[in-house]
């Protein structure tokens, strides 16, 4: 009997064959099957999809159908709960069902052949076993607080979600591997996912959890997924959660779509991060697919974060004023005599105009270093400066290619754009006007790094036996950015030298500003700490803050030295209420002011909002094929009813407007509704779609919608 099948295959962005494709088989494969087909004059993966509808199914002849290659023998079919994940974030984001089922799975399963796969399936069998016995001593490694202790009463109590709102150096990991080992151990069988924004954050995680869980539940039971791991680590890490081998998944916001069969509880560590928000393909936010994905599959979830976004914290309001989240509260820290850093203000209209560090700050961290205490500059702009500039014809090291520029390394002597990656060598006089005088203008790490050495070049370290330097060694400073850590293992290298007290002072960007466990820092200063300010961007100082909040929390997290950690900021506003609320660690206050200026201009989460975004060469066909868009609305089926909820706004250039040369533009939308606004966006596909074929989207290179954006 022959069988008439659907199947998924990555398909190109707003194709017009953006759902499933009809296959003849003379086996019915459950929906979920990956199975291999033809496309064209290649041999794909896909995914066998619910069956079309009885009407559809009998007008196609099937032999007129192409026949499917062959199933991949040895895995089970993907679950209908990770099935309907994917249609729900497909129609919530707006993409092809294809689109975002293929790019869930792992790249290599696509190339593997039959007998690759299932050599690859032999290797990762094994068998797991559990020692209750074991389980039980794990749970008495550390003592918990009073607020761990609470926090985890109420969380095996109540259902959820969760927000877990605690003070940075609380224990907030340690109430996820309570969390972790209790399911484990009351659920033979069950799955975990921790999530965590950034790969950076990785290793040290899978660390903690490694040494807690691999002697209980064996060598394998705790995987990584994020995109810095090899092909083939990723499907190892894949097979493993699939077949529920694995019995903890750590990742980044991919690890959401994982193929997880026994997952009973979802952990999403520094939920406020936008690296949960993807910027590319389908733009889902990880975080908001974790709580869907926990209702869906009767996982309970649980949200962490010192600075949760508005989001959340708007979320998890009392439950009589409509809140969806419990809110969990650990405010201090832990230790009986660890306490916030103290955060100084130093006002810089007191100082002189070419001031980078404040004389004050700058005797603060001498005299941590004489004392052996370490100090971290916080500084979120790499590179030696921002702009090279040339004093007599106004020159500036402008990218030909974006709208942006280039910024100067002074280790390699180049000018790099950080949009593009255009890079040439520093000139050696002006390419205008031929003055060699040419000057570096702002100051990134490099330059800082370079600054630091300078001022503190008398400042010895102590307790030094150096026959060369009798009277205590120079200050080690160290550098991490993305340009430090750009050779595969640097960054894990560096942070051991942090670790181990080798280094003095710590110069770098918001990598280190967040997540790290440093237990000998004791200062923390943020030398540019206005950037954000006044931000056209309405999120910006929900960003500010958090990053800020975040630095001053790798200050004094050992108990031992917490009582005289300090956090510096150096800023031209010291009354802004924005620095008043972090100087009392006050979030629910600055929260509070942000949510009612938000209310009272109807900004989420109290409006929903999307934008669609066109490239092209030109910004004219841009904005061209934007506002055909816009014009097409009121033309669909039911369109005067859908613009009754929907504001639809001019389309205007992007903030970087130019890329790699492709001209950006975008149109905002925006409506009270969600649903009104889904209804919309859904009904909109085709309009879009129709003015891509006509004169106006002529020229056009593509375009995407992104729901909920976090940059407008």
């Amino acid at each position: 009997m022959t069988h008439c099948l659907s199947v998924l295959v990555q398909t190109p962005a707003h194709s017009q064959m953006a759902g499933a494709l009809s296959y003849r088989s003379e086996l019915a494969f459950p929906a979920g099957t990956l199975v291999r087909v033809p496309l064209g004059k290649r041999e794909v993966l896909g995914v066998v999809w619910d069956a079309p509808d009885g009407a559809a199914a009998q007008q196609i002849a099937p032999e007129k159908l192409r026949a499917l290659a062959g199933p991949l023998e040895g895995l089970t079919p993907l679950t209908p709960a990770w099935r309907q994940l994917i249609t729900f974030a497909a129609g919530y984001y707006q993409r092809s069902l294809g689109e975002v089922a293929l790019a869930a799975l792992p790249p290599q399963l696509r190339d593997l052949s039959t007998v690759q796969l299932g050599r690859r399936l032999k290797r990762n069998a094994k068998t797991s076993t559990q020692d209750d016995t074991n389980c039980a001593k794990g749970e008495d490694l550390a003592v918990l607080t009073p607020e761990q202790t609470l926090a985890l009463q109420r969380f095996d109590a109540e259902p959820g979600p969760f927000l877990l709102f605690g003070a940075t150096g609380s224990g907030k990991t340690e109430v996820y591997l309570r969390c972790v080992a209790r399911l484990l151990t009351a659920e033979p069988q069950a799955q975990a996912m921790v999530m965590v924004p950034e790969i950076n954050l990785t290793p040290q995680l899978e660390a903690r959890f490694m040494a807690r869980f691999n002697p209980l539940f064996g060598e394998h039971a705790v995987v990584s997924l994020h995109s810095g791991m090899s092909p083939a680590q990723r499907l190892k890490s894949w097979l493993a959660a699939h077949s529920g081998a694995a019995r903890i998944v750590l990742g980044t916001r991919m690890a959401v779509f994982a193929s997880l069969p026994r997952l009973r509880l979802i952990i999403v560590d520094e939920e406020h991060d936008p690296s949960y928000k993807s910027g590319e393909g389908a733009r889902y936010s990880a975080r908001d697919l974790a709580v869907y994905r926990g209702r869906l599959e009767g996982a309970k979830v649980l949200l962490g974060s010192a600075t949760p976004s508005l989001e959340s914290w708007h979320h998890s309001r009392p439950t009589q004023e409509g809140g969806r989240y419990l809110r969990l509260e650990m405010p201090s820290r832990i230790g009986a005599a660890a306490t916030l850093p103290l955060v100084r203000r130093v006002d810089m209209n007191h100082q002189s105009k070419r001031c980078v560090i404040a004389p004050p700050l700058l005797a603060a961290l001498a005299q941590r270093v004489t004392c052996g205490e370490q100090s971290l500059v916080f500084l979120n702009r790499r590179g030696y400066a921002p702009v090279l500039h040339c004093s007599d014809c106004d020159w500036k090291s402008e990218c030909p290619h974006c709208s942006a520029y280039r910024v100067f390394h002074k280790i390699d002597r180049t000018l790099r754009c950080h949009h593009c990656g255009y890079t040439e060598r520093v000139p050696r006089a002006c390419p205008a006007c031929g003055n060699p005088d040419i000057t570096a203008m702002g100051r990134g790490t490099e330059r800082l790094e370079e600054h630091l050495a300078e001022l503190l070049a008398d400042v010895r370290r102590p307790n030094s036996v150096s026959d060369q330097w009798p009277q205590g060694e120079p200050v080690r400073i160290a550098r991490i950015d993305a340009d430090s850590t750009r050779l595969k293992g640097e960054l894990a290298a560096q942070l051991a030298r942090v670790h181990a007290g080798e280094v003095d002072v710590l110069v770098g960007t918001q990598m280190i500003a967040k997540g790290h466990d440093f237990r000998r820092i004791t200062l923390v200063a943020a030398i540019n700490a206005d950037s954000a300010l006044f931000s056209s961007d309405f999120r910006a100082p929900e960003r500010l803050f958090s990053l800020l909040m975040q630095a001053a929390g790798r200050a004094g997290r050992d108990a031992d030295i917490s009582g005289h950690s300090e956090m510096w900021l150096q800023t031209f506003h010291p009354q802004h209420p924005l620095f008043e609320a972090l100087k009392r660690h006050d979030y629910p206050a600055f929260a509070a002011g942000q949510l009612a200026e938000r209310a009272q201009a109807a900004l989420p989460p109290f409006s929903f909002q999307a934008l669609v975004r066109a490239e092209a060469r030109t910004q004219d066909i841009a904005q061209g094929f934007l506002c055909a868009a816009s014009a097409g609305a009121a033309n669909m089926a039911d369109g005067a009813a859908l613009l009754q909820h929907i504001s639809l706004y001019p389309a205007v250039p992007m903030s970087m407007q130019r890329v790699a040369n492709v001209e950006r533009a975008q149109m905002l939308i925006e409506s009270p509704s969600r649903a009104a606004l889904q209804r919309f966006l859904t009904a909109w596909q085709a309009v879009l779609h129709v003015t891509r074929q006509q004169a106006e989207g002529k020229g056009l290179l593509r375009w995407a919608i992104d729901v909920d954006p976090l940059l407008i």
